[in-house]
């Protein structure tokens, strides 16, 4: 799972920046012996696989499902989430819509339901949103295109008759990935969207474990992973992360 580059969100494409980042990321994913390539419908996803796909002569699939996660919450009859999404601007008296996982850490991490693998669907948020409806899409996508690989999902685990070892690349957003490791792990979004960073091209790798004949688990030997920006001496863009101290008010609050 790799997240696209440095973004313009303003045109949906990517800064110079995040150009020079795709074309890095390039030198380290021609490498990889990759069967399928998949790819968020959205401009600066699309741009940041252009850099690897031209290079390989490849394309990738259009999927839908990995667009950046869309949920919006309303929080204009709730005291409780006007407090969860402080400095939110209003419109016609009206406070605009959040994006869900913008809440500050305070507002949830006492509430055990946010934590929880099955409770997070019955928290404020969820009540005030889409967000169970929209993650179960996502997670419907995941789980129809694993079956094609011969994973097929059984509650909470994973069963496959014809497990194998190919790769598969998608270039896609930082919240789809998160959900998308929920759904994985089992656990609450709300803690992965709020524990991991993950600057612009890095790469998540996940890969799979069959300890038992026909179940399978998924695991991370990689989260976040920006080596190969490293590599040539481009720093990782700090579009990940929120102010290391309250402070530094010249990073993102």
């Amino acid at each position: 799972m790799i997240r696209h580059g440095d973004p313009d969100y303003v045109h949906d494409t990517l800064t110079e920046k995040g150009r020079r980042e795709a074309a890095l990321l390039s030198e380290r994913v021609i490498r990889e012996n990759v069967r399928d390539f998949y790819v968020s419908p959205l401009g600066r996803a699309k741009d940041t696989a252009e850099y690897t796909l031209k290079r390989l002569g490849r394309s990738a699939q259009v999927m839908d499902w990995l667009k950046e996660f869309p949920v919006q919450v309303d929080i204009n009859d709730s005291l409780t989430l006007q407090k969860a999404y402080p400095d939110t601007r209003q419109e016609n008296g009206r406070y605009v819509n959040r994006i869900a996982w913008d809440m500050v850490p305070g507002s949830w991490r006492e509430i055990p339901e946010y934590s929880d693998k099955e409770a997070w669907r019955k928290t404020e948020v969820a009540a005030c949103s889409d967000l169970t409806a929209v993650y179960d899409r996502v997670a419907a996508g995941l789980d129809e295109l694993l079956e094609k690989y011969g994973y097929v999902r059984d509650q909470s685990l994973y069963r496959t008759e014809r497990g194998n070892q190919d790769t598969i690349i998608f270039f896609c957003h930082f919240g789809v990935t998160c959900v998308l490791l929920s759904h994985l792990w089992n656990v609450s979004p709300f803690v992965l969207w709020h524990s991991l960073a993950m600057a612009p091209t890095s790469v998540t790798e996940i890969y799979t474990e069959e300890r038992e004949k026909g179940i399978v688990t998924f695991r991370a030997s990689k989260i976040g992973d920006t080596a190969h920006l490293y590599a040539y001496n481009e720093p990782p863009s700090f579009s990940a992360r929120f102010c290391e101290t309250y402070e530094n008010q010249e990073e993102r609050h």
